[in-house]
């Protein structure tokens, strides 16, 4: 596929996405929408990709959901974008899906406003870091609509349930600092230390983990967050654990380890995951 709405660039097995509508604030539309989950799909399947960066080109992250279509914007049957269905898939919680069950660690580099889905797709990334000029809202009471994207699964799992229903009943927009204090972002940093930054801690993953074992350990974090009992945490991880050590990268891990020197981890996802990955219900997307 052409990207015309996103940028794509690898280096150093970082694959950097940037929404490209720096002169909309990269406002989203189902072309970037698309774009993006093709991105995905393709990074995942590429083992030189070891950890993807998410920003926005421009001043802005992403001004949420592009409103050219006014008071029709969310009128998806009027537009003729529902799929048949008595309810149509809200195409926001696909893609966020997507990045829930992507292999590869995601780093959200929030460089500006980021309201709406311009948020919400930000939930499911494992790292958020922003900029102090990032300004941030879960908007959709101030727009007749519903939280989207899967957001009210993951929205009080990251901040808790009073946060979240303060953010999303007001509606209103709040700043870096009070994204921090509350655990939605880990850092807020200089609007130039912002890419350094997320670099830095994806270049400590590319160069100093295992691919497969940071596959697993992502889903098994995200994936237990909904087990009603521990035991299913403890029967999974064994089940990984005793899978694991039968491999070359973790006989790499000690070895490199015991004697002193950078590991050099060989196992791909692509092909070395093991064979009841993945355990969950698939889902279609």
């Amino acid at each position: 596929m052409e990207y015309t709405e996103i940028k794509y660039e690898v280096s150093e097995e970082i694959l950097t996405i940037t929404l490209d509508r720096p002169d909309k604030l990269n406002a989203y539309t189902l072309v970037m929408d698309s774009e993006l989950r093709n991105a995905l799909d393709r990074a995942d399947a590429d083992d030189r990709v070891r950890v993807i960066i998410v920003t926005g080109a421009g001043r802005a992250f992403c001004a949420g959901a592009d409103l050219s279509a006014r008071d029709k914007t969310f009128d998806y049957r009027a537009r003729g974008l529902d799929d048949g269905q008595e309810t149509p898939r809200d195409r926001g919680g696909i893609t966020a899906l997507r990045i829930y069950d992507m292999k590869k660690p995601v780093i959200a580099a929030i460089n500006g406003p980021a309201v709406g889905f311009g948020i919400t797709m930000t939930l499911p990334m494992d790292i958020r870091l922003a900029s102090e000029d990032a300004r941030m809202g879960f908007v959709f009471s101030r727009r007749g609509i519903v939280m989207e994207a899967c957001s009210s699964w993951f929205l009080p799992r990251i901040v808790g349930i009073s946060t979240a229903s303060d953010w999303v009943l007001s509606g209103r927009v709040f700043d870096a600092s009070e994204a921090l204090a509350h655990g939605l972002v880990s850092e807020v940093l200089a609007p130039d230390a912002l890419i350094p930054r997320a670099r830095e801690i994806a270049l400590d993953i590319a160069e100093n983990t295992s691919a497969v074992s940071a596959a697993l350990s992502r889903q098994l974090l995200w994936k237990m967050l909904g087990a009603d009992h521990p035991i299913e945490a403890h029967k999974l991880e064994s089940r990984c654990m005793f899978w694991a050590g039968r491999q070359a990268d973790a006989r790499e891990g000690i070895l490199s380890f015991l004697e002193k020197r950078p590991a050099k981890f060989t196992m791909k996802p692509s092909a070395d995951m093991p064979e009841f990955y993945p355990w969950w219900t698939e889902r279609p997307l």
